[in-house]
């Protein structure tokens, strides 16, 4: 048996995921999120604000006291598109690296969709049709065209829920106008996605983690993630009144909803409207959520890549 710690060092929150690896399946042994809204006072501007800074710090410490009380030996970090786009984000893995020992990588946006979509793709059983897999981010979004099998088409776009937020959120509840100008930002800037999916024309369109999880709580407040049963199916009439009463909502009411975590009371709104404009420009036939993402796909990769090592050693030493 191996241990591995994953980190999924996102705009949003900071994820942390320790599994036992037992006959090359994992087990889940602890997981933990903290928000900390990294792009903040600063993600439009390129840069980490002191405050986020420390937020960051804070939790990346935290995750080091679990990772050493479960004597796990073996971390993968990833940092993504806050991280990517900040000028002094070099400055802050170093202040992790010195303080924690911590290592993250800071992955491309082409990178980041390979691991949604291997986490997606472990979570639920694509088949041979294809589908599209949307992950929206506080930095980015990355859109994934694929089967099991082979991915057709991927992108990742600096259309994430915090930077919409600071672009398009001017009124408390949006406003019709902030909307339109809004999906006419979306319209214009995914036009590579339009031309893809005419040409790939998937029926599915899955949602990976994230907001599509406030999504299923709105829906039914029973819900609850799990690491065994990663796959839900979402009505697309479901969705369409909880898009509306998301979009409707005022900061306040957004905020006594207990369905909805705190760091996702405003983002929620933009990632709905972005998701409404991807279901009614598309004409998908269903939704699901895959409550596995990035960081589930970084546990896959270290699992697959461990298998393929061993049996390259295997074969060498024949």
């Amino acid at each position: 048996m191996s241990s591995i710690a994953i980190l999924d060092l996102g705009t949003n929150t900071f994820q942390l995921l320790i599994a036992n690896i037992i006959d090359n399946k994992p087990v889940l042994v602890f997981e933990e999120s903290i928000a900390i809204k990294l792009g903040e006072g600063g993600i439009e501007k390129g840069y980490i604000s002191e405050a986020a800074f420390d937020r960051g710090l804070s939790a990346l410490k935290q995750f080091k006291k679990s990772i050493d009380q479960y004597q796990v030996k073996l971390v993968r970090a990833a940092a993504t598109s806050a991280l990517r786009s900040a000028s002094n984000g070099a400055e802050f893995l170093d202040r992790i690296k010195s303080e924690t020992g911590i290592v993250p990588e800071i992955i491309t946006g082409e990178r980041e969709a390979d691991l949604i979509y291997l986490g997606v793709k472990a979570a639920i059983n694509l088949g041979n049709e294809k589908c599209l897999i949307i992950d929206i981010g506080g930095g980015s979004v990355e859109f994934i065209i694929c089967n099991q099998e082979e991915v057709f088409w991927k992108r990742s776009y600096d259309i994430g829920a915090a930077r919409l937020m600071e672009q398009f959120h001017h009124s408390d509840p949006i406003s019709e106008a902030d909307i339109n100008e809004l999906n006419l930002y979306l319209g214009n800037t995914l036009s590579e996605l339009k031309t893809q999916t005419k040409i790939h024309k998937p029926d599915l369109l899955i949602g990976s983690a994230g907001a599509f999880e406030t999504f299923a709580t709105l829906i039914d407040t029973q819900f609850k993630v799990s690491f065994t049963n990663p796959e839900i199916k979402i009505e697309l009439r479901d969705f369409a009144k909880v898009s509306e009463l998301i979009s409707k909502s005022s900061h306040a009411e957004r905020s006594k909803n207990p369905a909805i975590i705190p760091v996702r009371v405003d983002m929620i709104v933009m990632s709905t409207l972005i998701t409404k404009y991807v279901l009614n420009q598309f004409a998908f036939k269903a939704l699901k959520l895959s409550t596995y993402s990035l960081k589930e796909g970084l546990l896959f990769e270290f699992i697959k890549n461990r298998n393929s090592n061993y049996s390259d050693n295997l074969h060498n030493s024949a």
